[in-house]
C-alpha cells in the first residue's frame, strides 16, 4: 500500500467546518480512485461509489433534476442496499467529466450540506475540447464557488522513498543537511543516489511503482509504462477534436527530440517540417490540460514575479512524470541510467527530473535565455527571492550562472543551486547539492502570517 500526501489534504478537508464538495483532478492512473475509496472507507459509516465510465446508467440519477432529494431517491433505486446517513455518508463521483449534470449538482449538494461529496476526474480540463459546435457532456457545468478543486499528481520523490521503505528519520536527516548546508553521510548519500536513479526510470505512476517493487524487473516495468502511454494516446483520439487528434500526438511524441537537441525553446518545425505555432499551440494546451506535460516559460528578466515576466510564446516542454519521459526513449536507456552510461540524453533526462520535482510540488516552470547565449536551466521563487537552478548530470561549466551572479545590478540574482552527482558544498553564492535534494526546493508560504494593523494610529 502506497502512502500518499493527498491523504492529509483529504483529512483536512473532512475536518473543515465550511467544506465544499471536493473535486480531485489529475493525470490518468495517478491513484485518485484508490486513495479516495480508501479514505472514505476509513472515515465514513456509509460510502456510495459510482464510476460514470464503467457505470453509465448512474448518470440517470442526475438527469433533468439537480434537487438533492430527487438525486438520492434515484441513487437508492440504482444502487440496491445504499444507505444515506446525514453527516456520515460520503458520495464518490468517479470520472465526473463523463456526467455534466453530476458536476452541476455539486452546487445543490453544497447548499444542502447533509452529505460529503468527493468527485474525481482525469480529463476535466479537456472534456469537450475542440472547435466543434457539438455540445459535449462536461461543458458549461462547473459550479463556480461551490466546489474545492485539488490537483493530484503521480508519486513525487519523497513518496517514492516511502514506497521503497525509507523512513522519515532518514528523510529528515537529508532535509537537515539541506537546511544546514552540511554534507550527507556517505552511506545515506550512496543509497539516495541509487534510489534517485530508480525513480528516474520508474517515475511515480502507482501501478508502475508497484510493478517495479514487486518484480524489480525493468522490462516488465517498461512494458507497463508503454501500455499506459498507449492509453494516454487513446485519450487523445477519444477526447480531442478531429482536427487536432494527430497534432496532439505529434507534439507529445516530439518531446524527447525537443529536449535532446537542447533547444532554446520548443520548435514546431521539430514536430513536423514546416510546422507553425498556429497549428500546434492548441495541441500543447490539450496535453497540459490533460496533465501529461507542463510548459517551462522563458522570462524577460530574472526577477519576481516570474509569471508576470514570462514570455508566453517562448517555452520548453517537459513531461509531468520523469518515468514517462524515460519510457519514451529507446528501451535499454533504463539500464544505461542505472549504470551511469548515458551520454547525449543526460542533460534532457536530468532537466526533466527537476521539472518533475517542481511540478509535483505545485510549482510552475520558468527558465532564462538570451540571444547572446546566456541560459539558465530554471528560475524559482525561493525564500521570497528569484533563485537560479542549474542541473548538471555530473559536473559542468556554469558560465551563464557566473555571469548572472557577477552582475547583480543587472540580473538581481543573489543565490543559486547547482544540482549534480555530488554531495553538499558551497561555492560563494552557489549551493551545490546532490540531484536527489531537488524535491526540497520550494518556497513555503504556508506559515506566512499577515500582522494586524494598529488602527489606533488613525485616531
Amino acid at each position: 500500500m502506497l502512502k500518499r500526501k493527498i491523504e492529509l489534504v483529504l483529512a483536512e478537508w473532512k475536518s473543515s467546518e465550511a467544506k465544499k464538495p471536493l473535486v480531485i483532478k489529475g493525470i490518468r492512473q495517478c491513484g485518485k480512485t484508490y486513495i479516495v475509496k480508501k479514505f472514505a472507507k476509513e472515515n465514513y459509516e456509509s460510502v456510495i461509489y459510482m464510476n460514470f465510465i464503467l457505470e453509465p446508467d448512474k448518470k440517470l440519477a442526475f438527469a433533468n433534476n439537480i434537487d438533492v432529494d430527487t438525486i438520492i431517491l434515484n441513487l437508492s433505486a440504482l444502487i440496491p442496499g445504499s444507505r444515506f446517513i446525514n453527516g456520515k455518508t460520503c458520495i464518490i463521483l468517479d470520472e465526473i467529466q463523463e456526467c455534466r449534470e453530476a458536476r452541476t449538482a455539486l452546487k445543490s449538494f453544497q447548499i444542502d450540506g447533509r452529505f460529503d461529496i468527493i468527485a474525481t476526474g482525469s480529463l476535466l480540463g479537456v472534456r469537450g475540447y475542440g472547435k466543434s459546435d457539438k455540445k459535449e457532456d462536461g461543458q458549461d457545468s462547473i459550479p463556480v464557488g461551490y466546489e474545492t478543486v485539488v490537483e493530484m499528481y503521480p508519486l513525487d520523490f519523497e513518496e517514492f522513498l516511502w514506497a521503497n521503505g525509507v523512513n522519515d528519520k532518514v528523510i529528515d536527516s537529508v532535509k537537515s543537511c539541506f537546511d544546514n548546508e552540511s554534507i550527507v553521510p556517505e552511506g545515506i548519500h550512496k543509497v539516495m543516489m541509487e534510489l534517485l536513479y530508480r525513480y528516474v526510470i520508474v517515475g511515480g505512476l502507482p501501478e508502475v511503482v508497484n510493478r517495479f517493487l514487486e518484480t524489480k524487473n525493468i522490462e516488465l516495468t517498461y512494458q507497463l509504462q508503454c501500455n499506459l502511454i498507449d492509453e494516454y494516446k487513446e485519450d487523445m483520439v477519444k477526447y480531442a477534436d478531429d482536427f487536432d487528434k494527430a497534432r496532439i500526438r505529434e507534439c507529445f511524441e516530439s518531446i524527447p527530440k525537443q529536449l535532446a537537441k537542447e533547444n532554446k525553446k520548443f520548435q514546431f518545425s521539430v514536430v513536423r517540417k514546416g510546422g507553425r505555432s498556429s497549428q500546434y499551440i492548441g495541441s500543447i494546451q490539450w496535453l497540459e490540460d490533460a496533465g501529461l506535460v507542463q510548459r517551462c516559460y522563458n522570462t524577460h528578466i530574472t526577477e519576481l514575479p516570474l509569471e508576470g515576466n514570462s514570455i508566453k510564446e517562448c517555452f520548453k516542454l517537459y513531461t509531468m512524470d520523469i518515468g514517462l519521459f524515460v519510457a519514451m526513449l529507446d528501451y535499454g536507456t533504463q539500464v544505461d541510467i542505472l549504470k551511469g552510461n548515458i551520454l547525449g540524453y543526460k542533460g534532457a533526462i536530468f532537466e526533466n527530473l527537476m521539472a518533475d520535482f517542481l511540478c509535483k510540488s505545485g510549482q510552475k516552470l520558468y527558465y532564462f535565455q538570451k540571444d547572446s547565449g546566456l541560459e539558465l536551466d530554471f528560475l524559482v521563487r525561493y525564500k521570497s527571492e528569484c533563485v537560479v537552478l542549474e542541473v548538471k548530470a555530473k559536473s559542468g561549466k556554469t558560465k551563464s550562472l557566473k555571469t548572472v551572479l557577477k552582475n547583480k545590478n543587472v540580473y538581481h540574482v543573489n543565490k543559486a543551486f547547482k544540482l549534480g552527482q555530488y554531495n553538499v558544498g558551497r561555492e560563494g553564492e552557489v549551493l551545490t547539492i546532490p540531484l536527489y535534494m531537488g524535491f526540497l526546493i520550494k518556497d513555503n508560504l504556508a506559515n506566512v502570517v499577515v500582522p494586524d494593523i494598529d488602527l489606533s494610529l488613525l485616531s
